[in-house]
């Protein structure tokens, strides 16, 4: 689970923590043990990034929708889950 340091990255800060980590992976060079924790935390930036990604999403559909009044919400987890269904 990331803690609360990881879940205040930047987008493009956890994209460079995982291009660290895909790097690293890929060098085979990393015991077992090492090697499926770097892949665990880059899961975990990966679901960080496509979280924020949705948001952003959100953010500019409801920013060209046709209705003036139409407000920003809070992004809610449940929509998230029905969006990646479709990824």
């Amino acid at each position: 689970m990331p803690n609360d340091a990881d879940s205040a990255l930047s987008f493009e800060h956890a994209l460079q923590q995982l291009e660290q980590i895909v790097t690293r992976l890929e060098s085979g060079d990393l015991p077992l043990e090492e090697a499926l924790s770097a892949f665990e935390n880059g899961i975990q930036l990966t679901r960080q990034g496509q979280l924020q990604l949705q948001q952003a999403e959100q953010r500019v559909q409801i920013l060209l929708s046709d209705e003036p009044d139409a407000a920003l919400s809070p992004f809610t987890q449940g929509a998230t889950n029905q969006n990646s269904k479709s990824l």
